[in-house]
């Protein structure tokens, strides 16, 4: 069976510690992605990433190394989300900024949803790295 994934990197002008807290704590979270966010950083920990009632999903920490690599596979989610993994993984390019590798495994299909995923995660990267480095809080009912 095939699965589908995305990739996305982009260098973000912080350090590798910033990034970290910025795409693990659930406090900082709700500040680029999220409109509701709870969790623990530490292996096997659940997160709940609550984007409206509609959209309440959680996904466990299966990836976790300080300032280094995030990763979240999801538990429960929609039909094509619920199979698949997200991951932040940081490298220092020099001393103040840090590359930013992002993906988004074993989506089932190459769909619309897929498709829409894909460039909703563009937007939300921009989203974090304008936080990161100018501390702009875009408030979650403009997001897009």
């Amino acid at each position: 069976m095939n699965s589908y994934d995305i990739y996305h990197d982009l260098v973000i002008n912080a350090s590798d510690a910033q990034i970290f807290d910025a795409v693990s704590k659930p406090e900082e979270l709700i500040n680029w992605w999220p409109l509701a966010c709870s969790g623990e950083r530490k292996m096997n920990a659940e997160y709940n990433f609550n984007f409206t009632d509609k959209y309440n999903w959680y996904g466990k920490v299966v990836g976790y190394e300080p300032n280094k690599a995030f990763h979240i596979k999801m538990t429960k989610a929609d039909e094509d989300w619920s199979p698949t993994t997200f991951g932040f993984d940081l490298e220092i390019t020099n001393k103040n900024k840090t590359q930013v590798h992002f993906w988004h495994k074993n989506w089932p299909a190459c769909n619309a949803h897929f498709k829409h995923s894909s460039f909703c995660w563009a937007i939300i990267l921009r989203a974090l790295k304008n936080y990161v480095e100018n501390g702009i809080v875009i408030p979650f009912e403009e997001r897009e």
